[in-house]
């Protein structure tokens, strides 16, 4: 017999299980032939049972290896030098990385043929070979962890009454074409190796931490977490408008839930950093990584338009109600601060996307340490305990002659601070 082993052929004197390590780096490389009945010097041997023997071969290529191989191979007996052999043909796959289903993806399941050796693949060799056969959308592409469990999204679903079988989580994209988890899947899993950090600073630098806290697990139950979390130091402060009291919270709860979504939504997982939240005393940061889509600008956003980078992602959260129409997310945060001085702040750059969310019960203050001028603070100050003034007692209070008075109430005005209500003698000027 005139072969030799080489990087496209095997021998092996019996059948042994191990004929899918070579089956999946023949698929993974070029293809190949195993030769089963051959010693390794070339010799033929020959087999006794050959129907046996396909029978295992085919089982095991069925049974051992992902995603499914056996559209390229073929099982076959051949004679040669007058003894029953058998051929293992294998070509090379359009799915790869292939790999030994109680391996996974990883170097010790999947193998490359070098020479006559089935060497492991680097983990860089294995990103490159999903890169090349799924794609460059995250979501879609295989998880390198297939070992994944569900418990968390299985109770989520559970409370919106949505089933959550093989079927839904095809056709949401969890599960791929070729029966194998994809990074959605790996996403919403409790093994998601995606994270949440949330600092608080006293004051309003970054120079004291009060707490932090670092959110695990599947996306859906980082989600909730964090919100509850933001819930705890968004304090509510009280006053009195006449006989009843008004409660405002620091920030709009809808304003933290649209931030939370967008920045789940539009992250860039093929990064590993973790989404950045920091609390200050004035304000709230959210960090996440990734630019603005291709094709979209900062102005588009502002108006309203969108373009999820995870599309899938988006569309589970839409079915589990977290998001009622694409689009709305900006111009609902901005809509939540529109009686507010101080508004949202949107900041991109090439990797990152970062937005702002003023506390509103702040505003206020802010305002007195910073536009205003003195007889205008002052005048400002005097509403604090009347609420309503007329422009007599702006002149007699401040010491200050008629049209020194109307100037001042007009600045307030047009900041927007005070509203003038009546005309002529019953003018008057409240508080807003």
């Amino acid at each position: 017999m005139n072969m030799t082993e080489g990087s496209t052929i095997e021998f092996k004197r019996i059948y042994v299980n191990d004929i899918a390590k070579t089956a999946v780096a023949f698929a993974n490389t070029k293809g190949g032939r195993i030769y089963i009945g051959i010693e390794d010097d070339g010799t033929v041997a020959g087999i006794d049972d050959a129907d046996d023997v396909m029978l295992k071969c085919t089982n095991n290529l069925r049974d051992s290896i992902k995603p499914d191989i056996t559209l390229f191979s073929e099982c076959r007996m051949e004679n040669i030098e007058g003894k029953d052999v058998i051929v293992l043909e294998i070509q090379k796959g359009t799915a790869s990385p292939y790999y030994i289903a109680s391996k996974g993806i990883r170097p010790e399941g999947v193998f490359v043929r070098q020479g006559s050796s089935n060497v492991p693949a680097t983990e860089t060799a294995i990103l490159k070979m999903i890169k090349e056969t799924d794609g460059d959308e995250y979501e879609d592409v295989r998880s390198l962890d297939q070992n994944l469990t569900f418990l968390e999204a299985v109770k989520v679903f559970d409370n919106e009454n949505i089933p959550f079988g093989l079927t839904q989580q095809k056709t949401l994209g969890i599960i791929n074409t070729d029966g194998v988890y994809s990074n959605l899947g790996l996403l919403i899993s409790d093994q998601c190796v995606h994270t949440i950090k949330v600092a608080v600073f006293e004051g309003t630098e970054k120079l004291v931490f009060k707490d932090r806290t670092e959110f695990t697990g599947s996306l859906l139950k980082q989600l909730s977490d964090v919100f509850e979390m933001l819930g705890r130091y968004n304090r509510t402060h009280s006053e009195f408008g006449g006989l009843y009291r008004v409660d405002t919270r620091d920030y709009p709860i809808e304003a933290i839930r649209e931030v939370l979504l967008n920045a789940l939504v539009h992250r860039d997982y093929s990064f590993s950093g973790s989404i950045l939240i920091s609390i200050f005393d004035d304000r709230i940061e959210v960090v996440s990584l990734g630019g603005l889509v291709k094709g979209i600008t900062y102005d588009d956003i502002m108006l309203g338009a969108s373009i999820p980078r995870n599309k899938k992602l988006a569309n589970l959260f839409y079915r589990l109600k977290l998001i009622e129409a694409y689009g709305t997310g900006m111009p609902k945060i901005i809509s939540c601060y529109k009686e507010c001085y101080t508004k949202p702040m949107m900041e991109v750059s090439d990797n990152a996307f970062k937005i702002t969310l003023p506390n509103m019960n702040l505003a206020g203050k802010e305002i007195m340490t910073g536009s205003l001028t003195v007889k205008e603070k002052a005048c400002y100050e005097l509403f604090k305990g009347e609420r309503e003034l007329t422009r007599k007692q702006v002149e007699s209070s401040l010491t200050v002659s008629q049209p020194f008075a109307v100037k001042i109430l007009n600045g307030l005005v047009d900041k927007n601070l005070i509203d003038r209500v009546g005309k002529g003698k019953n003018t008057r000027y409240e508080l807003k």
